[in-house]
């Protein structure tokens, strides 16, 4: 992860370059994502989300989290997938209630739409998370509280399951290691 490290982008938005704070993204990775939308028209989609998947390392609980960001071509030319993977303690106590490790999926999806708001506010995004809406699920029971997070941080009403495909197949597929 690059901290507290500042690059040009070396693309110009209404004649001033910017200069931009890389957080979770790489600056290789926000340069493709520019230079991808740069050759684009307006039906093109922007889908970000995250996955999470928890594990044990010497009997500690961990999450491996997978950021997505879904770039849906002209709205039907198929599509690119940039991701950051992260790992991190997991601190819930019980492994069906997983609430604070949906919260993180929330920061985190805010945290890449802070990150790529100023290349990507022309274009229509949707945030998606794998958070159940059915009470039978475990992951229910931050469903609220999450979409809300988003909501409030970003403007934007997030998409929940079933229709948060690009975190629960996208950020799913990255999560396990079915796709980079």
């Amino acid at each position: 992860m690059l901290v507290g490290q500042l690059w040009t982008t070396g693309v110009t938005t209404g004649k001033i370059k910017r200069v931009y704070h890389f957080k979770m993204f790489t600056q290789q990775q926000i340069e493709c994502i520019i230079d991808l939308l740069i050759t684009l028209d307006e039906n093109t989609k922007i889908y970000l989300g995250c996955d999470s998947v928890r594990y044990f390392k010497k009997n500690d609980a961990y999450a491996r989290f997978a950021t997505v960001l879904i770039v849906h071509k002209n709205g039907k030319e198929g599509c690119k997938i940039f991701s950051h993977v992260s790992h991190e303690r997991d601190y819930d106590l019980r492994k069906d209630r997983p609430k604070m490790r949906m919260i993180n999926e929330a920061r985190k999806v805010c945290e890449l739409y802070t990150q790529v708001a100023p290349f990507i506010d022309e274009y229509d995004i949707e945030i998606h998370l794998d958070v159940n809406t059915d009470p039978k699920h475990g992951s229910h029971c931050a469903a609220s509280e999450a979409a809300g997070y988003i909501l409030g941080m970003t403007g934007i009403e997030p998409k929940l399951k079933p229709h948060g495909f690009a975190a629960s197949y996208g950020a799913d597929g990255v999560a396990h290691g079915r796709t980079t």
